[in-house]
């Protein structure tokens, strides 16, 4: 039977399916550009090149320091640090948000109900006549719904955007841990320097004051000068005057990573001295897997995802909308036939509304996301080239210390004979304290420093492993508190 013979009853029934399968299948369309990763012009290579040890950057590199101290102080900051805390309800605002945009997809249901008591007018229009009672009360209930159809993909784009801006809040979490992780590792290791080059300092002073002490016995005697007792105490206060420079730094030191611990500032406690620390591997990988994994570069990819669809989102603005509201109930001016039949009301409406003369308003804010994609494209590109930077960076940091370190200690074993040998000379007269004053100094300054590029060393290798990210910031991201929205597997 064909539909020009069904019953007019029935007709009307399949002729509504037809126009809402029709709606269904133009919803299907969706302006806008679809995302497509822009092309990067990756380095063949690293310009340090060292050993494939990609499976080292997905471990607990800080654990290999062997130092339980420094493990417990990252554990503490992942829990406790107040930015790892802020990120992550970063997190649950922009899954929320999500969770709004997302709703526009169904109809939305409502429910209204309503009792007045209201007295009309008797000389009003119309006029209430003589005898009715002008007073009456009203009870109003109903059930509505509103939906508006997505035609052209707007709340599709904006959902896009939506999830994406979700999962770029993801990753700057990580990069929190990221950057916390490393910050927490560095700060340490430079205040074990530090506590190093205090302990120098101290024994230095305590060496130089008592030759000092010695300088005044011989010179109550007349066998050395009064030029050298002077030279003798400027060497005794130049040591001193270091140890209240160095705990100075400590201080700070110790007030910056009480601040990632998130707690107020304290002291902190100590390990293994920054001697019997033992230096992680250095990882190394191809520039492909260095971009899947630095949470900077995926925050600014989702970026630019949600810009490439706001742009659609924009551009549905040219497009017409069309809504459906419904609303069923039931209003009396009696309690007694409130929801009954004669009270029952209903309507269905279908609303069709679409831009004819905007003055270049939509045009705006087309132009609007299109520059915000262009410059989310240039962010992208941009932290891109900082990670290729970065890497190399930290590379040559690492081999370039490590050769550092060996020609400090060399020098430093040389001026220590260089001291002795002085010393000698100046006992046997044969030279004044002037050369033993030089080699001393030299080789104080020398001690300091070498303690300075070991540090430099360890905190190298952290660089490297911040630079290239990898699976620990996962392992790491896994201890930190968990947004109340969001699941981790």
């Amino acid at each position: 039977m064909s539909n020009s013979t069904l019953p007019a009853a029935h007709a009307r029934p399949l002729r509504a399916l037809a126009l809402v399968a029709a709606l269904l299948a133009l919803a299907a369309c969706t302006v806008g550009p679809d995302y497509r990763r822009p092309e990067v012009q990756a380095p063949a290579a690293w310009r340090i090149d060292y050993p494939r040890a990609a499976d080292v950057a997905n471990t607990r590199w800080w654990m290999q320091f062997g130092d339980p101290v420094l493990d417990e102080l990252v554990e503490s900051a992942l829990r406790q640090n107040l930015d790892v805390r802020v990120a992550a309800a970063r997190i649950d605002q922009f899954i929320g948000t999500l969770g709004s945009v997302r709703s526009q997809f169904y109809p939305q249901l409502a429910y209204s109900g309503a009792a007045s008591r209201s007295r009309a007018s008797r000389v009003g229009q119309p006029p209430v006549p003589e005898p009715a009672d002008p007073h009456f009360t009203l009870y109003q209930a109903a059930l509505g719904a509103n939906w508006q159809i997505d035609l052209f993909g707007r709340v599709r784009r904006l959902g896009e955007a939506a999830q994406a801006q979700v999962y770029a809040s993801e990753q700057a979490q990580r990069g929190v841990v990221l950057t916390l992780v490393a910050g927490v590792a560095t700060s340490y290791i430079t205040l074990r320097g530090l506590d190093r080059q205090r302990e120098i300092a101290i024994a230095t002073a305590g060496n130089f004051g008592e030759t000092a002490r010695i300088f005044d016995l011989r010179f109550r005697s007349g066998i050395v000068s009064k030029t050298e007792v002077m030279q003798v105490r400027s060497q005794h206060q130049q040591a001193l005057a270091a140890i209240p420079v160095i705990e100075q730094q400590i201080a700070a030191l110790e007030g910056r990573i009480s601040i990632l611990l998130g707690r107020d500032p304290g002291p902190i406690p100590r390990g293994k001295p920054i001697d019997q620390l033992v230096a992680p591997l250095v990882p190394a990988d191809l520039p492909a897997s260095l971009l899947e994994r630095r949470p900077d570069i995926l925050q600014a990819e989702q970026n630019l995802v949600a810009a490439n669809a706001s742009i659609g989102a924009a551009r549905a603005l040219y497009y017409p909308s069309i809504s459906l509201t419904g609303l069923y109930g039931s209003t009396s001016t009696a309690a007694g036939s409130f929801l009954s039949g004669p009270a029952t009301a209903w309507q269905a409406a279908a609303s069709l509304t679409g831009p004819i003369f905007t003055f270049g308003a939509i045009e705006g804010q087309v132009r609007s996301a299109e520059a915000q994609k262009a410059q989310a494209e240039l962010v992208y590109q941009s932290a891109i080239l900082n990670a290729f930077r970065d890497t190399n960076d930290a590379l040559i940091g690492t081999q370039k210390t490590i050769e550092g370190v060996a020609l400090q200690r060399e020098r430093v074993i040389a001026l220590r004979e260089f001291a002795r040998l002085s010393r000698l000379k100046f006992e046997s007269g044969l030279i004044g304290y002037l050369e033993v004053l030089v080699a001393d100094t030299e080789l104080f300054a020398a001690e300091l420093a070498q303690v300075g590029l070991a540090t430099d060393r360890y905190t190298q290798v952290v660089n490297v492993y911040q630079a290239m990210g990898g699976g620990w910031v996962d392992l790491a991201d896994a201890m930190t508190p968990v947004p109340v929205g969001a699941r981790r597997e």
